[in-house]
């Protein structure tokens, strides 16, 4: 037993290591990561939820001067490869446009015994622990929506890279609990099943691409923001697409023409929506020059590129929009229409 518990061990060691190497940017065009600087956002408390997948930590951002009597939106961000809580806070500055927006934003945080390079394990869906961490991180959002007054109909999960993979997969597991889902520079769920296959799947080679998503437990799947940059070295640039294609593929939601906007010097992004009569089921945001980095991030911090369009403001945004539809729909359906 122990040999082969010796055995598991170096074998998941080792897939950790190949997805983190894979993650690692390539092109000298755009920022490569840098070793964080253990910066230390003002305002976060840290806290420790049990699920399936074990212990997990978390830090909780509560925008200050709110009242507790106040219900307040949550914003799930989940970190990418190579990163963790804090360095995720200090490169999205997601914390300071939730204090302006009256938000709560929790980040869960990968174990580095559960992945070597904290990579949440998205793809692992095979061996059930891609599942496991799913689940785990919804007890996270359980405990914090228990410990402080959150509005349960609006909150949105958003993810970087692995994090990506893992925000989709949660708002795909559990579609009810999650009003909107943002996947930044990441592979869509169903693409993978291993850490072989993930490596396929970030180069776009998958062999699920053709295949449809699996049906939804309850209702309708939440809004998608899909941003990926065309430089990507990491994660093919084709995934961004794929990603919001299969998702509005599930209530055949057609797609709109492509508009191109731009901010001042920043990269322009291609915008393409898929729509359901009004409802907006998913957005692509192809960011041209953009490699595997937040769009719009701190310029101090590991895969970050603050040369590109507000990735932060941007999911804010959709965000919002969609908590305004989740309540526009309880109105009708509380009138019975």
């Amino acid at each position: 037993m122990g040999r082969q518990m010796g055995a598991m061990t170096r074998t998941a060691l080792r897939a950790g290591a190949k997805l983190a190497k894979a993650a690692s940017p390539k092109s000298s065009r755009k920022p490569k990561a840098r070793k964080p600087v253990s910066p230390k956002p003002a305002g976060l408390r840290a806290g420790m939820a049990i699920g399936p997948a074990g212990a997990k930590r978390y830090y909780v951002y509560r925008p200050p001067d709110k009242a507790p009597a106040g219900k307040m939106a949550l914003v799930v961000m989940l970190h990418g490869c190579g990163q963790d809580a804090h360095s995720f806070a200090a490169s999205t500055r997601m914390n300071r446009l939730a204090a302006a927006a009256g938000m709560v934003v929790l980040y869960p945080e990968q174990d580095r015994l559960a992945n070597v390079q904290g990579c949440w394990n998205w793809f692992d869906s095979r061996s059930g622990r891609a599942q496991r961490e799913a689940a785990s991180i919804l007890a996270v959002v359980d405990q914090v929506c228990a410990a402080y007054p959150i509005d349960v109909q609006r909150i949105a999960v958003v993810g970087m890279s692995a994090g990506a993979g893992m925000a989709a997969l949660l708002a795909l597991v559990y579609p009810d609990r999650f009003a909107a889902v943002a996947m930044h520079s990441g592979v869509g769920p169903g693409l993978a099943s291993s850490s072989a296959t993930a490596l396929a799947a970030m180069r776009g080679r998958s062999a699920s691409i053709g295949k449809a998503l699996p049906p939804v437990p309850k209702g309708s799947l939440p809004a998608l923001l899909v941003i990926q940059g065309d430089k990507d070295t990491v994660v093919a640039p084709v995934n961004g697409g794929l990603a919001a294609m299969r998702w509005a593929a599930t209530v055949s939601a057609k797609s709109s023409a492509p508009r191109v906007v731009q901010r001042g010097a920043r990269y322009p992004a291609t915008l393409t929506q898929w729509k359901l009569g009004k409802r907006v089921v998913a957005t692509w945001a192809q960011v041209a020059g953009l490699g595997h980095a937040w769009s719009g991030g701190a310029a101090a911090q590991p895969y970050s590129d603050p040369a590109g369009p507000d990735a932060s403001r941007m999911v804010l945004a959709f965000a919002q929009r969609a908590f305004a539809q989740r309540n526009s729909d309880a109105a009708v359906a509380a009138r019975g229409v």
